[in-house]
């Protein structure tokens, strides 16, 4: 495997692309940065080598890792150029905190820019292509890298939780709407995704990609993952019309007693009706029934849709916040929503 030379860092450290076999030292790392950051373990060993697993996605050409000259494991990073309209190339790495100051964030911000250089010219030559990068809001080491790196911070987003010791609230529902819960069959699971993907339309930095691709990249994780539950894939109904979802998971990685609502939305013609709200209070009652004793998801801390309003009336406070980063690679037309009216 080619070890690679450039930027050279202080002797004896060795970088060279990830593979399968460094999975378990990687997510190691990443939680060692992840206690260091917000004093919990956010990563799964499983869940890092599925996310390397993607078909789409080569380890090889898309992430490095540094290597101490004792042979451990102590830099990681990942570029995502792979989507087929890769106007944003998002950048997610971690520097152990007992190395940090070595070079060795630098040297890996350097490497990720000229790959991520490398989507230009699959875009369109009128486009807008940037890096795009974050970090938790409350550590400072990686906001000062960042911005010394030439990202200027432009949204923040949120994770909110709920405790769920109180009373349930029943949920009430706008006239004509009914739920279910997904079937489990390929039909409505690829119904259910394009439905999300019409919702998140009007989420900031929403860029369209092919449907295609993009149930099978859902497919490829939830496939892959052994709590998926279907019945905690809430869809509310219009008659034969999808209005909006709810798919909830009964577990995180940072915390196994909470449930998650990893995605929830309503589509443009069934808002302001509290479809939203009242999917929400449904998702609650159903970790309720599970025994879970709170409950997360995450949000534009500016969302264009005022989630982050409807989160707080239902109850939800803001547990910790995410700052993103960008640098424009190439000047040009911006195609990410901005705002509902684009």
């Amino acid at each position: 495997m080619q070890i690679e030379a450039q930027l050279a860092l202080k002797e004896g450290y060795i970088v060279r692309p990830a593979s399968l076999d460094d999975v378990e030292a990687a997510t190691n790392l990443m939680n060692v940065c992840s206690q260091k950051m917000t004093g919990t373990n956010e990563h799964d060993v499983d869940e890092t080598r599925v996310e390397w697993e993607l078909p789409d996605w080569n380890l090889t050409d898309s992430t490095r890792v540094v290597f101490a000259p004792n042979g451990e494991l102590v830099g990681y990073i990942e570029v995502w150029a792979n989507a087929p309209v890769p106007v944003n190339v998002w950048v997610w790495g971690r520097v152990h905190p007992d190395y940090e100051g070595e070079g060795i964030a630098t040297h890996l911000m350097t490497w990720a820019e000229e790959r991520a250089c490398e989507a230009i010219d699959r875009v369109d030559p009128d486009l807008q292509v940037i890096m795009s990068a974050g970090t938790p809001s409350t550590y400072a080491p990686a906001h000062h890298l960042l911005a010394g790196y030439g990202l200027t911070k432009t949204r923040s987003f949120y994770t909110m939780e709920i405790d769920l010791d109180g009373d349930p609230v029943t949920p009430q529902w706008a006239e004509g709407i009914t739920l279910r819960s997904h079937d489990g069959t390929d039909e409505d699971f690829r119904a259910i995704i394009a439905a999300v993907d019409d919702a998140f339309t009007d989420h900031w930095g929403f860029v369209k990609q092919p449907l295609d691709e993009t149930v099978a990249r859902w497919q490829h994780f939830l496939s892959n993952d052994p709590h998926f539950d279907p019945a905690l894939w809430f869809v509310a109904m219009d008659g034969n019309e999808i209005a909006g979802m709810s798919l909830c998971y009964s577990k995180t990685t940072r915390d196994p007693q909470m449930g998650w609502v990893g995605t929830l939305g309503v589509r443009r013609p069934w808002r302001r009706k509290g479809v939203a709200l009242a999917l929400l209070y449904h998702s609650f009652n159903a970790f309720r029934q599970l025994d879970k004793g709170s409950a997360g998801l995450g949000v534009d801390a500016s969302s264009l849709t005022g989630a982050t309003r409807l989160y707080e009336k239902a109850g939800m406070h803001v547990a910790r916040q995410f700052d993103r980063y960008e640098k424009v690679l190439r000047p040009g037309r911006d195609i990410s929503t901005k705002s509902i009216e684009s």
